[in-house]
């Protein structure tokens, strides 16, 4: 007989038996994962007559279908404005795109203006509401992997100095060649094309596997800064990105339903892909919307 039939398969708890022998139980606390899921909801659709006299709405909504059969054959696409219409046609407009699982920001600094970002039910087409420094606005309709803004911000942040990695206070242990592993990735990074730097894999420090002290933490955030971007993804569970004021580097900070950090992260690349739409996003959303307007133009 082989040895190793004998053997129980594993695991069974063992027992101890006698006097004074007593059975412990033993309980793991295990970060709960997220249990939903963002998924596809069709818009409530208008009805075609209320359609009818809002052609300004429908103009827009065909633009935006036009832009998406651009992106989708790889052409460059221009935002589509939503300048000029009534607050019916802008109303219509909101209700037929309705509200994704991203949304981001641009936060106002001195001299420069804000952003605000919301992706629609139709993964790759966004709103962007930007507000200019001098107070006027421009509404658009961005069609997409993620609004051109978004990257544009993060390098306008990343054009100023940052502390010197050697001048680290007591108690930073692993903060120093982190940082030095973050800076060699970003000149690699910054050796390619802009139109390469897209189809790049993102280099990802995942910092919760690391064993980093307060001083650590507190470091890592004063030399890398925090920047004007912030984008909040609802996918699966809750994603936080933020950019920093060095090039190509984000923080990408995932949680749970019940907001417990799962994964924290910091990402050197253009944008994190957790907060960009797919080609196949972009395919889907041109066929949903296609089959929207073919309803909404029966008025």
């Amino acid at each position: 007989m082989n040895p190793s039939s004998t053997r129980a398969p594993f695991p069974i708890p063992v027992v101890a038996a006698g006097p004074g022998s007593r059975i412990e139980e033993e309980h793991l606390d295990y970060i709960s994962m997220p249990q939903g899921m963002a998924t596809y909801q069709s818009p409530i659709l208008p009805e075609p007559e209320e359609m009818r006299g809002r052609d300004g709405a429908l103009r827009v909504l065909r633009a935006t279908e036009a832009a998406l059969q651009a992106a989708v054959a790889g052409q460059a696409v221009a935002p589509v404005s939503l300048a000029g219409l009534s607050e019916a046609e802008l109303a219509l407009v909101n209700q037929v795109l309705g509200e994704g699982e991203v949304a981001a920001r641009v936060l106002p600094a001195p001299g420069l203006g804000e952003a605000r970002i919301q992706e629609s039910v139709f993964a790759g087409v966004w709103r962007v509401v930007q507000t200019e420094a001098d107070g006027s606005v421009q509404d658009t309709i961005e069609v997409g992997d993620a609004p051109a803004l978004l990257r544009a911000a993060a390098r306008a942040d990343a054009l100023g100095s940052r502390p010197d990695l050697l001048s680290a206070p007591a108690g930073v242990m692993n903060a120093q060649p982190i940082l030095a592993e973050l800076e060699d990735q970003r000149q690699r990074f910054g050796l390619h094309a802009e139109a390469e730097r897209a189809q790049l894999p993102a280099h990802v420090v995942n910092l919760s596997l690391l064993p980093l002290s307060p001083e650590d933490i507190g470091f890592l955030d004063h030399v890398l800064g925090t920047g004007r971007v912030l984008i909040l993804s609802r996918g699966y569970g809750n994603c936080r990105i933020t950019n920093c004021q060095v090039p190509h580097t984000w923080r990408v900070v995932y949680y749970n339903s019940q907001d417990t950090v799962i994964l924290n992260s910091v990402e050197v690349t253009e944008l994190p892909e957790v907060a960009c739409a797919a080609a196949e996003d972009l395919a889907d959303s041109l066929e949903r919307l296609t089959e929207v307007l073919a309803w909404v133009a029966q008025g």
